[in-house]
């Protein structure tokens, strides 16, 4: 089996989970302090983006000739094609141009949606957190390659399929490959070579989400040799569904041609055996009937209104990306969607803090640490008052999360709470470095979402003092809190005060967070 690991290349094992931790290192070449820049960028270039192949795109040609795919179409530029050669210019030009006209404006609809799409795409990418030459940094899950090192933590969608080899009660949910509702409870021991994806406890699997705990997984398949890789690749070979509008016009498209042909033969037979119009006469007057009767106008008004529809959408800024579907989407009644609705920037800043006698308002944008910090519309120096410094302190030392400046954008490197707390330390004039720094860490509690919190055990090399700090969801930071800090002393808690805070600060659609501290015996 060690052999097997040495020659073959880590996309084409699939027995990741039956080797023994020492196994999968020395079949990536590669370690628990990660992987050398120069050597993941070999890689990189070896073994391609870790991302998903677009789904392919049909060429401009197509996608227009695809506008004339329609059986009403057909219909017309057939009309059209007999009108002319009744020497009729001006209607064969009439229906042609209604034909053009109809499938310049899908052809251009499809575009600006096409060019929409790809722009969201990008948006949504996302990075994940890898630890190479020894240190943690926050890159583009595209840039991970075979060998990374990956740290996982709640809330963190797995980026690639790794071989996990130190934990700390980890749980990762795997519905999208297993079914199961129930998040894996993962463990380090190996598992036998048949075992399916749901028993490989030892394994995380791209596009999963850790619900619990931590950990560090090296990464064994990238891209499309991911399980959810596979998965892709079968669903690329599923044909899309008409939606009900093609379908309902397709159906009178064929009744109405049916329809039509019928008339005209019906019409050539009574000329003819009725009327006793010769062959010719009768032939064109069939004809001309048929042209008649084609609706014309009808795919021109459909394509227009369809338009007007996207248009309406667009100013509501939903991108509708075929015309038809837009008649779907109107026939919606009930939508579904998380607790905003809305794409965001993935940003947080934080915009109020809350004491038991004060309440201190924050200015900025996002997460540029600029802004200042006001009491009943008045600025104040937030690390002059005692109360808003002990906040500031315990979020900023209560945290996984780290902020840098890059080409004049600050990217935060971890959760996007964490990185606004980070920001607002800033904003009062705090170096997130030099507090850390001073402030050593001794122990720490990682946030889950059973335990909705997350805590830190301090030491102040100044002071010489221990300190717990410990943030989360204030309903269960207030329960294992016993007193309150007002600007003049210390009282006990009064937790209807602080419901009524909670509900207050809520109802202006922020989110809250509390944050808390307590002497820890040396």
């Amino acid at each position: 089996m060690r052999k097997e690991t040495e020659q073959a290349k880590p996309q084409e094992i699939r027995n990741w989970h039956a080797l023994a931790e020492q196994e999968i290192f020395a079949g990536l070449q590669s370690g628990e302090k990660g992987l050398s820049n120069d050597e993941a960028l070999r890689r990189l270039h070896e073994y391609g983006p870790n991302s998903l192949p677009p789904p392919p795109k049909k060429s401009a040609l197509k996608r227009f000739l695809l506008q004339f795919h329609n059986v009403l179409i057909y219909v017309l530029l057939g009309s059209a094609a007999i009108t002319l050669l009744l020497a009729d210019v001006v209607d064969s030009m009439v229906i042609f141009g209604v034909v053009i006209i109809n499938a310049i404006i899908g052809y251009i609809q499809e575009g600006k949606a096409e060019k929409a799409v790809d722009a969201i795409r990008n948006i949504l990418t996302h990075n994940g957190t890898v630890v190479r030459e020894g240190k943690k940094t926050t890159i583009p899950v595209e840039q991970i390659v075979p060998g990374d090192v990956v740290f996982l933590q709640s809330g963190d969608k797995v980026p690639a399929d790794l071989r996990l080899h130190e934990i700390n009660d980890l749980l990762i949910e795997e519905a999208p490959l297993t079914g199961e509702s129930v998040p894996s409870e993962k463990d380090l021991a190996t598992v036998g070579e048949k075992a399916t994806i749901g028993d490989r406890h030892n394994m995380a699997f791209s596009g999963t989400l850790v619900t619990y705990g931590q950990g560090y997984g090296v990464v064994v398949a990238t891209g499309i040799a991911t399980e959810i890789g596979k998965i892709s690749s079968l669903l690329a070979r599923v044909e899309s569904l008409q939606t009900r509008l093609t379908m309902q016009i397709n159906e009178f498209s064929k009744w109405l041609t049916g329809g039509i042909l019928i008339l005209a033969f019906v019409t050539m037979c009574f000329g003819l055996f009725v009327r006793d119009y010769t062959f010719a006469e009768i032939f064109f007057a069939s004809v001309a009937l048929a042209v008649a009767a084609i609706p014309e106008g009808l795919p021109a008004i459909i394509t227009i209104t369809l338009a007007l529809g996207v248009q309406r959408m667009a100013r509501e800024r939903a991108i509708i990306r075929r015309l038809p579907a837009v008649e779907t989407l109107g026939s919606v009644t009930v939508i579904c969607s998380d607790k905003t609705g809305t794409l965001t920037r993935n940003e947080m800043m934080a915009k109020t803090i809350a004491t038991a006698d004060q309440e201190i308002a924050i200015e900025g944008a996002g997460y540029i640490p600029e802004g200042d910090f006001l009491q009943d519309g008045n600025v104040i120096a937030p690390l002059e008052n005692s109360i808003i410094q002990r906040v500031v302190l315990g979020g900023l030392l209560c945290n996984e999360g780290t902020m840098e400046e890059v080409g004049g954008q600050w990217e935060v490197h971890g959760d996007p709470t964490e990185g606004a707390l980070i920001a607002m330390a800033i904003k009062a004039g705090m170096r997130p470095e030099d507090v850390k720094d001073q402030h050593e860490r001794i122990d720490l509690v990682p946030f889950s979402s059973e335990n909705k919190y997350m805590a830190t055990l301090n030491r102040d090399a100044t002071a010489g003092t221990t300190t717990v700090y410990l943030k989360g969801a204030p309903e269960k930071v207030l329960a294992m809190c016993a007193q309150q800090r007002t600007s003049t002393q210390d009282e006990p808690i009064d937790e209807d005060f602080w419901h009524g805070q909670i509900e207050k600060i809520a109802a202006k659609g922020m989110r809250t967070l509390a944050i808390a501290e307590a002497p820890a015996a040396d």
